[in-house]
């Protein structure tokens, strides 16, 4: 999967999520950051990895 669509998708089904279930802000968020982090530090990974 492309890194860029990665953050507009999780956003969209995070948004989703939160209008069904509000209770569940806290743990959406905390997934979303840590797989927006991941994600950047692979992409990063991989850019110097191909220098």
């Amino acid at each position: 999967m492309n890194v860029v669509i990665v953050g507009p998708l999780m956003a969209l089904l995070s948004g989703i999520a939160i209008l069904l279930w509000p209770k569940l802000l806290n743990y959406i968020v905390a997934f979303y950051l840590i797989l927006i982090g991941v994600v950047g530090l692979v992409a990063e990974y991989d850019l110097l990895a191909r220098m």
